[in-house]
């Protein structure tokens, strides 16, 4: 085996790049993930080594110390953070010639030869689910025999293998986390609707939705949701229990982990003999029993997009969800204590001035817990990036700037009748409509008052969403 060294590469300050993200980007709150999809191959290398230095705080200078004793360097990618991940390779390459340095994420599977050409620095790009590429690469096998692997030939030309069959047996992959546990700092890892610290981990892959904006099943996970058996999660999650005693909540990050709902409540009911607090992401439509039943065995939130107040941009992005549903699913929530943190975002085909006030007051109504607002991001490689390029919604160079210099995203989409700096800006008022209600004020003052803890926590995070208001405004 190469001596392997997996790295999430330095960023800007707060920049959620991880590869678990839903988007990456600088988070209203210091926020990160863990890089779940880093993690996994390294789990199947011997000897392999995780960096997450965006987390640990580690400077360029100092992760290129760490990664200069490397032979093999697979760093993870994404659109807004490639121009700084290539540079970060170029300063690696210049310092250690002999390094094989490569490239993983939605970014370089969608556009693996641009990738390439952007610099000489990267010598190949995984697409696909590149778990098994990264092995194969790390035991040293000719690149011209592993599949779903795009190269650099010695005479400068690009070669693209065969496409990697999508993974069917997911229980054939080890766990991820004694990865985390090994080489990752558990406690810098800190999202504000989750219980801290907290570690998240994925049941299975791909998503059967089919919303144009979202990612990573369009990309590399596929549409068809594969899942780890029951016993499989259930025993990971008892070496976490057994083994991580400092860990006060798992997340399950599948993108949609309540889909097949008896597997779910086969899952849950598993979980409460464990005795964990666990959270999931769900879609808005899990009838009443099966909440009920999740909620008895250790649920305690719910991470949901809602995305829109209006059911004809919710037509428009294929959600397959109606407000009414989602209406009801809040209610049932409400009704067994299940805490929700609500996402939404503004920018999407069929928005307008009219449809951006309906989903605040929308917010208002169903009142999650706490609400995440992003702007639509047209990603190269989803539905939403093709239909923006045909459209014209892009700017007219159809440079796609999803983030600022500074790591904040951006509004890349904008339409005759709403503009991006109209966009960009009703982020702030849909921020304060909510939050700064006396009912919301309440609801947050007596969550503060039941632990210093939480006191604490919520300060610290008040005065960060103030300072990102104001950065945001300016």
């Amino acid at each position: 085996m190469m001596q392997t060294l997996f790295l999430q590469a330095p960023s800007f300050d707060g920049f959620d790049g991880g590869a678990g993200s839903r988007y990456q980007a600088k988070r209203e709150i210091r926020s990160f993930w863990y890089p779940t999809w880093l993690a996994q191959p390294a789990a199947l290398i011997p000897g392999s080594r995780l960096i997450d230095a965006p987390a640990d705080g580690l400077s360029v200078e100092e992760t290129l110390d760490i990664a200069a004793r490397y032979e093999l360097v697979v760093i993870h990618t994404s659109t807004p953070s490639f121009p700084c991940d290539a540079s970060f390779a170029e300063l690696l390459k210049a310092r250690a010639p002999s390094i094989l340095i490569g490239m993983v994420g939605a970014k370089v599977a969608v556009d693996p030869h641009n990738s390439l050409t952007a610099t000489n620095a990267i010598d190949f790009v995984c697409r696909e689910e590149f778990d098994y590429t990264c092995k194969e690469l790390a035991e040293g096998k000719p690149f011209a025999s592993i599949r779903g692997l795009s190269y650099r030939l010695p005479d400068g030309s690009i070669e693209h293998n065969e496409a990697r069959p999508i993974l069917e047996d997911m229980d054939e992959l080890p766990f991820v986390a004694p990865i985390y546990k090994r080489d990752l700092k558990i406690e810098n890892y800190f999202i504000g609707y989750l219980n801290y610290p907290y570690v998240s981990i994925y049941t299975g892959r791909g998503c059967r939705s089919r919303c144009t904006f979202c990612l990573w099943p369009q990309t590399v996970g596929g549409h068809r949701y594969r899942v780890r058996s029951v016993e499989n999660v259930l025993a990971e999650v008892k070496w976490i229990r057994d083994n991580m005693p400092e860990v006060r909540e798992i997340m399950f990050d599948d993108d949609t982990f309540t889909d097949f709902r008896p597997r779910v409540e086969e899952i849950a009911r598993g979980l409460g003999k464990l005795g964990v607090t666990w959270s999931c992401n769900a879609k808005a439509n899990v009838p009443y029993p099966t909440l009920k039943i999740m909620k008895e065995n250790g649920l305690r939130l719910l991470l949901v997009g809602y995305e829109s107040g209006d059911d004809q941009i919710l037509l428009n992005i294929k959600k397959g969800l109606r407000t009414d549903i989602a209406r009801r699913f809040a209610d049932d929530c409400r009704k067994l204590n299940i805490k929700v943190h609500g996402t939404f975002i503004l920018g999407l085909p069929g928005e307008s001035k009219e449809t951006i006030e309906k989903t605040i007051q929308y917010a208002k109504e169903i009142n999650p817990h706490t609400i995440q607002v992003s702007l639509a991001a047209p990603y190269p490689g989803t539905k939403l990036y093709e239909q923006a390029v045909e459209n014209g919604w892009l700017a007219e160079s159809k440079t796609i700037n999803l983030v600022s210099k500074e790591g904040v995203q951006l509004a890349a989409i904008g339409y005759p009748h709403l503009s991006r700096e109209e966009i960009y800006h009703e982020l702030e008022r849909f921020y304060k409509t909510f939050y700064f209600r006396p009912s919301k004020i309440w609801e947050i003052v007596r969550e503060m008052l039941t632990s210093w803890d939480m006191m604490k926590r919520r300060l610290r995070e008040g005065v960060e969403f103030l300072r990102f208001l104001r950065a945001h405004e300016a």
